[in-house]
């Protein structure tokens, strides 16, 4: 009897959609992060008010990897559940509706046109707000470290937190926090852009080829896709980000960003351009592919 039990409950646990998420996103995050770690590295140091030779330039581009090893998978869970479990509770369509003859309009008319990216943006935004909390002390640590400011991500940690004895727990607290609001509103317009366009091009795929899912790599060409665009729409607010979280003291978004204007000029707004295009083209290769992979395998969905 135990052996005819054990695989049900280990069949249970796999198609649950919450533990899917989990799973999915948390490989997801930890396998882009670390193999397009150097790149993040260089945009980083690129973005950096102290220059790119300065931080380090192609040496030590591991820097801080610490970090991004303990929070990546973490994040990108947060993220897939906050993000799966909003899309399945908001598309859940009531019955069709139905004209004055007693016939139901056709499927786009149900939907309401353009009803699904609206839904695909809100649990996206939605998801990065709760990523958030795990993203932004990792970034504001493994980027100290990537800039040359710290040895290590270890050491940056211990520096933030060393400075409780002279400023206070809450100090700490906003330290870790810095660039909170700059990160969100850089990743909410991001994903506003990124996750419609991936699932719009998910599902003309679908259609194409008459499947019910795509493939993991399917899945990963049309991240790629839509990561790029995406990250070149929002660049300007990445490096207002990392400019806020590299400086010695917490300065406002706004005088920040009137510090920028007047020192760079307008073009230091797409420092960087390059290696984060690219980054995140891959990086979305690699995540939403990863992603769609997992969740397929974790689903039981053919991978042909």
């Amino acid at each position: 009897m135990q052996h005819v039990l054990e695989p049900q409950r280990g069949r249970a646990w796999v198609e649950s959609p919450y533990m899917r998420s989990l799973i999915a996103g948390g490989l997801a995050g930890t396998t882009v992060d670390l193999s397009l770690y150097p790149l993040d590295t260089l945009k980083t140091r690129l973005q950096s008010s102290s220059g790119f030779a300065s931080t380090g330039g192609f040496t030590g581009i591991y820097r801080g990897v610490g970090s991004a090893l303990i929070g990546s998978a973490p994040g990108a869970a947060l993220f897939f559940i906050t993000y799966d479990s909003l899309k399945r509770a908001l598309l859940l369509k009531p019955a069709p509706a139905r004209n004055i003859e007693g016939k139901p309009y056709s499927d786009a008319a149900a939907r309401g046109g353009g009803g699904e990216a609206l839904v695909h943006m809100v649990a996206a935004s939605v998801g990065e707000v709760a990523a958030c909390a795990v993203r932004v002390p990792t970034e504001v640590v493994k980027q100290r470290a990537q800039a040359s400011q710290h040895p290590s991500s270890a050491a940056a940690l211990t520096h933030i937190l060393a400075q409780r004895h002279a400023h206070g727990v809450a100090h700490v607290w906003r330290e870790l926090y810095r660039g909170w609001s700059i990160t969100v509103i850089r990743e909410v317009p991001f994903t506003v852009i990124q996750f419609p366009l991936w699932e719009a091009l998910k599902r003309w795929r679908r259609n194409r080829t008459g499947k019910p899912q795509v493939s993991g790599l399917e899945g990963g060409l049309l991240g790629s896709v839509a990561g790029a665009v995406a990250a070149g729409v929002t660049t300007p607010l990445d490096v207002l980000k990392t400019r806020m979280m590299l400086a010695k003291e917490k300065q406002p978004m706004f005088d920040m960003l009137s510090v920028i204007l007047r020192e760079s000029g307008p073009r230091a707004f797409f420092a960087g351009i390059g290696p984060r295009v690219g980054w995140i083209s891959a990086g979305g290769a690699i995540f939403l592919g990863s992603y769609q992979w997992a969740s397929n395998t974790l689903r039981g969905a053919e991978e042909s």
